[in-house]
């Protein structure tokens, strides 16, 4: 591609992006609803000497609601007010003793400020940063058998999340949308007694996608 075919495709480039629906711009609100999997890396138990001498978890079934509340809105960019609330209602646990509970709940609440680049245009990619509180309730059973001597927790958690929001279909249903993403919500850690794992805090990354309703 020669340099003047470039600029010419930069041009036109631009003129896609910047050329979107005026009345996405009156659209203040968001809900959406979202599925995914969160997922936590293992962790070893201290002092173990079990084979398997590690916390394993599962890849819970997560739902999340997001509402957010556009306050800052431009061509290029856009700056929004969103509150996620997650919840992981089954999160497995596994270990090579019966020293975990079966599982545990979490929920997340992290109010948050969002940035997303071209708005009104069919492609937005975003980028979010909060923080709020995190919720552990375990399963008082313990995997194999026996009562979990642990209970329910909480903790402060910071949330960092990447993803797109795509509306294809702004023609005929200019207020709905899909939306995709990846929250990191660095929380605390679920109180195990019997498998400490020396670890105060824990990555819990959320991969989901889902539909978002624009007002």
């Amino acid at each position: 591609m020669s340099g003047k075919q470039a600029v010419i495709a930069v041009l036109l480039m631009a003129m896609c992006i910047l050329g979107g629906s005026a009345a996405a711009q009156d659209e203040k609100n968001e809900l959406t609803g979202m599925v995914g999997r969160m997922v936590i890396s293992d962790q070893g138990i201290v002092g173990a000497t079990y084979p398997n001498p590690f916390v394993r978890s599962g890849k819970g079934l997560t739902f999340e609601i997001d509402y957010a509340r556009r306050l800052l809105s431009k061509e290029i960019y856009a700056i929004s007010g969103e509150v996620p609330a997650v919840f992981n209602l089954d999160e497995d646990l596994g270990s090579g003793s019966d020293v975990v509970p079966k599982d545990y709940k979490q929920i997340f609440v992290t109010p948050a400020v969002r940035f997303n680049l071209f708005p009104a245009t069919a492609v937005s990619p975003w980028v979010s940063l909060g923080g709020g509180f995190a919720y552990f309730n375990e399963n008082k059973n313990l995997n194999y058998y026996g009562t979990n001597p642990g209970g329910s927790s909480t903790s402060g958690v910071l949330q960092g999340g990447l993803g797109v929001d795509v509306r294809p279909f702004r023609a005929r249903f200019r207020h709905f949308g899909f939306r995709a993403e990846v929250r990191d919500f660095w929380s605390g850690t679920p109180k195990l007694p019997l498998a400490d794992t020396g670890k105060t805090r824990q990555h819990n990354y959320l991969i989901g996608a889902g539909v978002t309703w624009h007002f």
